[in-house]
Order: structure tokens, then sequence, then C-alpha cells
């Protein structure tokens, strides 16, 4: 039974060892600091965890001091070296920690998300097995104790002790010695795999207090977000659009943009923002092909729950031009649609029935399949061919907004075609160039129907934008956005559903 108990001791106490190493190890080698963790504090001691960010030397002092506890802690903890006083000093991190944003009052109300807990969090939980390592009697396999027995076998050679009385009564055998020294090559193998982890996913950015979401905007949120149904996942009404992320500006002349975009969009940057827009209520995410190991990274690292709809082409020159529904799946992608312009190729070229295999091609993995365009045209003409989806994704706004070209003017499948010139031709500033005829067919389709660019990419204001497209029969609606837009676009959509008056479709979701 004794055995039993060092050995159970001995894993909880390496377990939150490994804990608190990473999580200084990663702050150590990545440009982290404290900042936004203590300034978005909220709370009765919220006053003081601000005070110390107010203070470019306080906050520094409180980086180093963070780091290096993180890791001195965690290294002791896990090779068993004076863990009794690295428990009590662990235990009152976590309580610092703990009390940052505490899991009751205001707290609990603005970081309430999946997993949210009263009062008992995960923080209290390791800091009370902390407080138990630092009481006990028995702590375990480790160096403490094969230096305890190395000079107790020392003492006793020095008592003139016969050698056989020695080995009768010395408990630090060979075996011994390798349990208390099993953290060695353990340590080893952890840190080779988070190195291998590292190299492949860049996870130097994703300890847990290194990502921060800006939690004073959450504030202000009016109310839970609505959600619908589609296949079997329930989604937020108001899905977050991957364009920003991926780049894609759509700024009509604006050259420079999409750069702009990329650069404000850095890793990390995108990690918070899809952070804020879980806790601000949106669940789901629609990305372009490209975006498709991001989420996967993203997912693994966080242990997000967010569902990723990812967009996919035809690989024309590959033995299987459906190759990209692959690599999806293998992303673990729930939900795949054919990209809007895709759509719109390939029914301008005469060839719909190749949309017909990929919606075959996605259902045989048992994944939701969904259909993109930007002109109604490809789905009229899908729809005369039996090529249903189980759901449509429909560019969805007015045209009354100055850089939308004259309705005369516009052909069918211009959208990602060619860009003209001149201010009265499409240059990449509407992209439902038929309103009145896509308000017609989602009207009468019987499938859910996801509106995209209903801001004409920043055309048209959101509470415009949104009713609009709402009352027009969008089930769920996709939007690009910046993390200082996501609280304000989920008010809207919030204000838009409570006062919809205007709507005839049924909601098919």
């Amino acid at each position: 039974m004794l055995g039993y108990m060092k050995t159970v001791i001995t894993i909880l106490r390496m377990v939150v060892g490994w804990h608190f190493l990473y999580e200084g190890a990663v702050k150590l080698v990545s440009d982290w600091s404290a900042a936004d963790y203590l300034n978005n504090t909220h709370g009765f001691p919220a006053v003081f965890y601000q005070w110390l960010a107010a203070s470019p030397v306080r906050l520094e002092v409180v980086d180093v001091l963070n780091i290096a506890g993180l890791a001195l802690v965690g290294l002791s903890l896990f090779f068993g070296l004076w863990s009794r006083w690295s428990s009590v000093c662990g235990a009152l991190m976590l309580v610092l920690y703990y009390f940052a944003y505490p899991p009751f009052g205001i707290s609990l109300a603005l970081d309430a998300h999946e997993g949210s807990v009263f009062v008992v969090d995960k923080l209290l939980v390791e800091a009370v097995a902390l407080v138990f390592l630092a009481v006990s009697r028995e702590q375990g396999y480790g160096l403490d104790a094969f230096v305890r027995n190395r000079k107790r076998k020392k003492r006793r050679t020095d008592d003139d002790l016969p050698p056989e009385a020695v080995e009768l009564h010395e408990p630090n055998t060979r075996r011994e010695a390798l349990k208390n020294l099993v953290s060695l090559p353990l340590l080893g193998g952890l840190g080779w795999g988070a190195w291998r982890t590292s190299r492949a996913y860049g996870m130097d950015v994703m300890s847990g207090a290194t990502v921060q979401v800006n939690r004073m905007a959450l504030n202000e949120l009016k109310g839970e977000l609505p959600k619908g149904k589609l296949g079997d996942h329930r989604l937020s009404r108001l899905i977050m659009g991957g364009n920003l992320i991926g780049g894609w500006s759509h700024a009509r002349d604006l050259i420079y943009t999409d750069s702009l975009f990329v650069a404000y969009n850095t890793e990390k940057k995108i990690y918070e923002t899809l952070m804020l827009c879980e806790q601000a209520g949106i669940n789901c995410i629609n990305i372009g092909f490209p975006t498709v190991q991001v989420m996967a990274k993203y997912r693994k690292l966080t242990g997000s729950k967010i569902k990723v709809i990812t967009q996919v082409g035809i690989k024309e020159k590959s033995r299987d031009i459906y190759e990209d529904v692959a690599v999806a799946v293998d992303h673990g992608m729930d939900m795949i649609q054919l990209q809007g312009n895709w759509c719109d190729w390939l029914v301008r070229d005469g060839r719909p029935e190749i949309i017909g295999g990929l919606m075959e091609r996605i259902r045989s993995h048992g994944i939701v399949a969904g259909m993109g365009a930007h002109t109604i045209d490809s789905f009229i003409v899908c729809e005369e061919n039996g090529i249903i989806p189980d759901y449509y994704m429909k560019t969805m706004h007015h045209d009354n907004y100055w850089s939308a070209h004259p309705r005369e003017n516009r052909r069918a499948f211009e959208v990602d075609g060619e860009l003209s010139p001149d201010h009265n031709r499409f240059h990449d500033n509407c992209f439902c160039p038929f309103p009145d005829r896509t308000v017609e067919f989602v009207n009468r389709v019987k499938v859910p129907v996801m509106g995209f660019k209903v801001l004409a990419a920043g055309a048209i204001h959101p509470a415009d934008g949104f009713k609009w497209a709402f009352e027009n029969g969008a089930d769920f609606i996709c939007v690009g956005m910046f993390d200082f837009q996501v609280v304000d676009d989920v008010n809207v959509c919030i204000e838009t559903l409570r006062n919809m008056e205007n709507r005839k479709r049924d909601w098919y979701s």
C-alpha cells in the first residue's frame, strides 16, 4: 500500500510540475508580458493587478518573477527536489491567478463559456493539489528521496556496520534509486515531444496566460447570440468569416489592404480574435482552404470546440480532383462546402456534374455538404440538374452603396473575374450582383441558407447589412471581423434578431 501511495504522489507531483515548467518555458522563449492579463482583470482585486501593470518597472518585475517562479517551481516538483517548499510557492502563485479572474461574481458573468464553473475551477483544483503535496508526509520518488537515502547509506557505512547488515537495512537499493531518478528520462521525453510539437505547430504563443482576450469588451454584450441547426451542428446565427484572417480584403482599388490585413492578423492576434469570438457567443468560423492548418492548430493547442466550415476547390490537374476534401477531413473540419468562385466557374463552363460529384464525396464522409456562389444562376443551374446541397452559402447584400456599379452593367459570373478600371464596371465592388433574384431564390428553397458578404466587404453598416440579410431569408450570416469589431457585431446581430419584423421565410435551421 505504501509503494502504491508513493507512486500516486509521484505522478501527481510530476504532472503539476510539468504544467508549471511548460508554462514558464513557453513564456521565456516567447515575447510574453503579463500586461494584457493584468489590465483586463476584474472583480474586487482588480485594482491591485492593474496597479502592477501601470508601471513599466513593476510590470517588468512581475514578468521576471512570473517566468522564474513557474520554471523553478515546475523543475522542483518534476524532479522532487525541495518539493514541499515548491508546492507552497506554486499554490500561492495559483491563488494569485485565481483571484485575477475569480469564477464568481462579475467574473463568472463575463467569462461564461464552455467549461466555466462556479467557484471551483482548474486553478483552484491544482492549488488544492499543491497544498496536499505540501502537507503530505509522503513526498513520493524524487531527488529529495535519492539524496536522503544516499546520506543514510553513507551514515551506516561510517558506523562500521557489517556489510551484510548495511545491505539488509539499506532501503536505497538500485531499484529504489532508479525510481527516484525516473523523472530525468521522463523530462527528456516530454521535452523532446514538446520541441517536436513546437516545430510542427509553433506553439510558442499558446501558453495559458500568453493569449488574452479583451474581457473589458465582453462587459458590453447585450445578451446571448441565438443559434440554429445545420446538420447535427448547433451554430450561432452569426458566423465568423475567414477572409480577414486569410488576407482577402476585397478593398476595390486599395492595393495595400491585403498586406495590411496579414500584418495585423498575426498568429497570436488570430488566436486572440477566435477566443474573443467564442466567449462572445460565436461558435463557428467559415474559412478559405489555405487557413485549414491554422484552424487545426488552434483547436489542437487550445482545446477549442469551435465549429469549422472549410471551403474547397477542384484540383484540375490532380489524379483526384476532390483532393481538398480528403485534406479537410484529415484536419478534422466539421463541414465542407464548395467555394463560391469554383461553383460559379464550373456552372459557367457547363460542368455542373463535377459539383454533384463533390457533394457526394463530402457526404460519403458523413459531413454536411455546402455550396457557395456569388451569382444566383449557379444555384439555379445546379437545382435544375438535381444537385441540392445541405445548405446554400450565397452573397446577400443590397446594392444601395456608392461603390456598387450600375445594375445595367452587371453580368453573371463576373465576380472573381477580371477587374475593370472603369468605375461603371465590376472592380471587386459588388458581390451579390442581382439581389432581387437572390431574394426570390432564397425565399423558395427549403434548405438552410448562409448569407455572406452581407456588408459588401465593408461598404454597408452592420446594422443595415445584418437586417437586410436576415429579413430576406438568411438563416445564418457569415461576417469577417477584426477583434475590435466582434462585440459590436454580436450586439448588432442580437438586436437585429430581437426586432425581426419583415422576415417572410421560415427558419430552416
